[in-house]
């Protein structure tokens, strides 16, 4: 894992309930667990927009590397941030319980996006972020924030913004929720894909590790991810691109809302499709194409021009 406080706590919280298995995958102890920690791009690079950073998994290569080359034998990420094509040789072994997946606004104010004052900085990394919060509101001054979650907090406190966006689940895995100003509702603002979720990633074929790790999958959260993840993929070509969605599922339906939206804001194309659970991976690409079809394809082309990404 990554040594930022959020990636240790994935990591320990992993690493916990693995302990506790017991009897499986024959009658044996728990395992014995390790934490190593590898530092990736995405801690080295930290005074650049994640969107301007040239390539894919900033915050995973080098721990994929690590999976793959046998120095580890299990990997934690936060699920968004996992590549949609993974790795020859790679899987997702496990995806634990999905977090809340809202995003949260954190005032010096007190205020609420709708109360914050015209032209108020606010701190984010997320393209997605920027775009969906335009479109609600075009005045606000939205600005480039890295840095881990208490960093972010920090420079906030510090008067570096008036507010700044981060996401739910970290914030309260963290312990900081008396922070947050304010939930963003998800009828504006939809998360990031697989927001809130943890991956266990693995070795395919690794047996010995995946009768352990498959113990710890959620099967509503991986349906939910892999119905958003397959999404995302259909639309992204690679690139990052500002697409919110969320997948839910209620008994033996899925139902997945998404939007594609410009990144000043005042163009959005969104949607939503429902079907049995077991076709989550086909209803991610069915809406995906439905919104593209939408003007979806415009708004990307756009938005790759603008950042330079090609796709």
């Amino acid at each position: 894992t990554r040594r930022s406080d959020l990636a240790r706590w994935q990591a320990n919280y992993v690493a916990e309930k693995l302990r506790r298995l017991e009897g499986a995958p024959a009658p044996a102890p728990a395992p014995s667990v390790e934490i190593v920690y590898i530092k990736t791009e995405g801690d080295r690079v930290t005074d650049v927009p994640l969107h301007l950073v040239g390539g894919k998994s900033f915050f995973t290569k080098e721990i994929e590397q690590a999976l793959l080359d046998h120095r580890v034998d299990v990997a934690v990420h936060s699920l968004k941030d996992v590549a949609t094509e993974l790795p020859a040789g790679l899987d997702i072994g496990a995806v634990l319980e999905r977090e809340d997946p809202r995003d949260v606004l954190l005032s010096n104010s007190g205020d609420g996006l709708d109360g914050l004052p015209q032209g108020a900085r606010v701190g984010t990394s997320s393209l997605r972020r920027r775009a969906l919060v335009a479109r609600w509101r075009p005045d606000l001054a939205l600005v480039d924030l890295r840095g881990n979650v208490p960093t972010r907090i920090r420079k906030l406190a510090d008067g570096e913004y008036d507010a700044i966006i981060l996401a739910a689940a970290g914030v309260k895995r963290l312990g900081l929720e008396s922070n947050i100003t304010s939930f963003l509702p998800l009828d504006r603002v939809l998360p990031a894909v697989a927001q809130g979720a943890v991956a266990v990633q693995t070795r395919q074929g690794d047996e010995g590790v995946l009768g352990w790790i498959r113990q710890l999958d959620d099967a509503d959260t991986r349906q939910a991810t892999t119905s958003e993840r397959s999404l995302l993929s259909r639309l992204e070509g690679g690139c990052q691109v500002p697409v919110g969605a969320l997948a839910r599922v209620e008994g033996e339906e899925l139902t997945l809302r998404a939007v594609i939206a410009s990144l000043d804001g005042s163009r959005a194309v969104e949607g939503a499709r429902s079907g049995p659970v077991q076709q989550s991976e086909s209803i991610g690409r069915v809406l995906a194409d439905e919104l593209l079809a939408e003007g979806g394809d415009s708004i990307l082309d756009e938005i790759r021009a603008a950042t330079g990404d090609a796709g």
